[in-house]
């Protein structure tokens, strides 16, 4: 049976800070974010907004826009790493927000949880649905993934930058408009690390920077070299002479901390997957480098990340290697249109990947090009760690979809913060009732109860 992503709907704060203004108050080259991390525009919340209002709104969004009921979904779920409840799931929240439009009890039917595993767990969501689309369980009826997350980082710290907030509403049914998954082909690899987490009680992750960019890369290629197996033992791609299955792929979408790390997580698939063919002595003959090894290749991350004199060779050969003709062309016409939005949105953890793709879809579609028919490559990495690579088909009805994206337009006008209140946002200085926007027809935060017998429950409300 087909299963895919029916239609999406973003839903993003219309605050936001400068990364020019960032730099300027961290003593940092703007250049270094604008141009080394690809970063000019941060979406942070609002002091009456949390993640589950974020992901009431984005799938609010997306029922209104399709004139869905509740009885129309079968199944709810919310994927987050920014949850702020160790037992009730950040789904019944948003199925209590929608409940004040659609009625008490209205989704009440409706089955879901909670997924965690940091910035993978949207596409573990996406797969668990989709299977149960494809077993027949979902007879007739939807299914919503939402993806919700405020990346949020110590001030003054190296991950300050890359920091952000939003969610993406995903629908899901047996006759997608936009995207049919690849059946049985989808592939996960997974170890127990510790390069980024939040301990209990803790509002900000504690990261190892450069470990955690390597098991990003180390992870996502053991999912492919998994993935790649399936598609052509399952003869869904043939892969010619000289060729490796990245050439029957039309475009690509990668985990997103900060958009140019979608280039290097690219150029790290692409030296292994080229290495082995024809065309790569050209290139060595290009860069005019020999590909550097590690002292001990079958060593641990930190003993590469300790050989220095190997890291700063090959940090010099990936970067000429980005800079060959073979290289841009393939980046530019399978993965830059990806990278677009989040430029001017930051990192959004779980949504971080599904934001790529909105942004390919509607970059692609602006300049003309026909979608129908083109294969998606999805690259999907949480730290702890995960990986899951999978794929799936544009549909010949997608233009009934992604005529209408315009990412500017469903973000509404946007507000640039000052420094200093985007410090007292940072540090909670304000109270829910000081927000420094007025609602539009969307969910809120308006009081988290603190007497003892009900401490901790929150209530929303809508603002027309």
């Amino acid at each position: 049976m087909v299963a895919g992503i029916d239609d999406m709907a973003v839903y993003i704060p219309r605050l936001y800070v400068a990364a020019s203004d960032l730099a300027k108050a961290r003593g940092i080259d703007p250049a270094k974010l604008e141009k080394g991390l690809g970063i000019s525009k941060m979406a942070i919340v609002d002091t009456n907004q949390d993640p589950a209002c974020l992901a009431a709104n984005a799938c609010l969004k997306i029922m209104q826009k399709n004139k869905l009921s509740p009885e129309d979904i079968g199944r709810l779920y919310v994927s987050t790493e920014s949850a702020f409840d160790e037992s009730k799931a950040m789904n019944s929240y948003v199925i209590g927000m929608l409940e004040q439009i659609y009625g008490s009890g209205s989704f009440e039917h409706c089955g879901g949880i909670e997924t965690k595993f940091a910035c993978v767990s949207g596409s573990y969501a996406l797969y668990d649905n989709t299977n149960w689309i494809r077993a027949g369980e979902a007879e007739g009826k939807y299914a919503i993934v939402v993806v919700s997350d405020i990346a949020k980082y110590d001030l003054g710290s190296s991950g300050e930058a890359t920091q952000g907030a939003g969610a993406i509403s995903m629908l899901l049914n047996d006759s997608p408009r936009l995207l049919a998954f690849d059946p049985k082909v989808t592939s996960t690899s997974i170890k127990d690390d510790y390069d980024f987490y939040r301990p209990f009680g803790k509002e900000t992750p504690i990261v190892h920077g450069q470990y955690s960019n390597l098991l990003y890369f180390i992870q996502i290629r053991k999912a492919f070299e998994a993935w790649k197996k399936k598609v052509i033992s399952s003869g869904l791609i043939e892969v010619g002479e000289d060729e490796t299955v990245l050439d029957h792929i039309d475009y690509l979408n990668m985990h997103l901390p900060y958009s140019t790390m979608g280039k290097k997580a690219l150029a790290y698939l692409l030296r292994h997957e080229w290495r082995c063919l024809p065309r790569w002595q050209t290139l060595i003959d290009k860069i005019g480098l020999t590909e550097p090894y590690p002292k001990d290749p079958r060593g641990t991350i930190e003993s590469l990340l300790n050989d220095r004199e190997f890291m700063e060779k090959d940090h010099e050969f990936t970067k000429r290697f980005t800079q060959t003709e073979e290289f841009q062309e393939l980046y530019e016409s399978k993965l830059a249109s990806s990278l677009i939005a989040s430029k001017a949105i930051g990192n959004l953890y779980t949504a971080s990947l599904y934001l790529g793709f909105r942004s390919c879809l509607e970059f692609e579609f602006q300049n003309g090009v026909d979608l129908a028919g083109k294969r998606i490559g999805f690259g999907s990495y949480g730290s702890g760690a995960s990986a899951m690579v999978f794929s799936g088909v544009i549909q010949p009805e997608y233009k009934a979809v992604v005529k209408d994206m315009n990412i500017e337009t469903e973000i509404g006008t946007r507000e640039k913060l000052s420094f200093e209140n985007y410090e007292m946002i940072h540090e909670n200085k304000l109270s829910l009732d000081q927000a420094l926007l007025t609602p539009k027809k969307e969910f809120v935060l308006v009081r988290i109860e603190t007497k003892p017998e009900t401490r901790g429950e929150r209530r929303y409300i809508f603002n027309e």
